[in-house]
């Protein structure tokens, strides 16, 4: 089963001909379920819907409740902004969570699950997007509780280990992601271990998917780093869920043009048990 994160920079920069780069890097990876943050909708358009259409996919997506600050920034209250998930199989069910936010300061951050009727089992998949400023790791935290809680309450009745994908806008030393591992602190949740897929990467693979070899990023004056992530819970029977390979995925131009100002993040897991038919 191949997974893939992107967060696609809703529309920025020049958007129409990024979201043909999007969908050109899609369409040579052929995922089967695909996690993207900073979707724009308007009126009857949206993003998610248009890629899942050009891609025979499956989708849903879910739109902030507070999207003011991306508005303005954009200059263009008409615009809606989210997350979705895209699905080769079908979507049988899904729910959203809103996750904390600081007082006055907020953007309508949210979770979205859907869960996957793929051929072997049922797949628990998730997508978020957290808060990006650089002093809010504590809001991080509460907002990785908040997914770690909603996680555990929409992972059951499957052996296939939750998904969990996303813009955690966090370094992978920090606390907010520590809380999801389980090796190095507590889990949120107790016995909830969630694996980064990251770790399971080549050691010489470029990992920096907020990079500042791209262009929309290197005009900030960031430092290159991973804040993109694909985690996965605790293999099932057989291996069941085991990452298999990893890697940076649309972290180049497509036709002269960067599809993002963020790289995707690409995993082949185990989609069976070897033992079975």
């Amino acid at each position: 089963m191949r997974v893939l994160t992107w967060n696609v920079w809703w529309r920025f920069g020049p958007w129409e001909q990024r979201q043909k780069a999007i969908l050109t890097v899609l369409r040579d990876l052929q995922p089967d379920v695909i996690g993207l943050q900073e979707v724009w909708a308007r009126g009857g358009e949206n993003l998610a819907q248009w890629l899942a259409e050009e891609l025979d996919m499956q989708w849903t997506w879910a739109a902030s409740d507070a999207p003011g600050r991306w508005q303005r920034r954009l200059g263009d209250s008409t615009v809606d902004f989210g997350n979705a998930v895209l699905s080769r199989w079908p979507i049988v069910d899904r729910a959203v969570t809103r996750l904390p936010a600081a007082e006055g300061d907020d953007d309508g951050r949210l979770a979205l699950h859907a869960r996957l009727a793929a051929p072997t089992h049922q797949v628990p998949f998730f997508t978020t997007h957290l808060t990006s400023e650089i002093h809010a790791s504590a809001v991080r935290c509460a907002q990785v509780a908040a997914l770690a809680e909603f996680i555990a309450a929409h992972r059951g009745g499957t052996l296939f280990p939750p998904v969990v994908t996303g813009d955690f806008n966090a370094w992978p030393d920090s606390d907010e992601i520590r809380l999801l591992g389980g090796y190095k602190t507590a889990p949120a949740v107790p016995g909830q271990v969630l694996l980064d897929a990251w770790e399971y990467a080549a050691p010489s693979a470029p990992s920096a998917t907020w990079d500042a070899a791209n262009p929309y990023v290197a005009a900030a004056g960031d430092p290159s780093v991973r804040i993109d992530y694909i985690h996965v819970g605790q293999p099932g029977p057989g291996g069941l869920g085991r990452v298999r390979s990893i890697r940076r995925a649309g972290d180049g131009p497509v036709g002269g043009i960067w599809p993002s100002d963020h790289a995707a993040v690409v995993a082949d897991l185990a989609d069976a048990d070897p033992g079975e038919s």
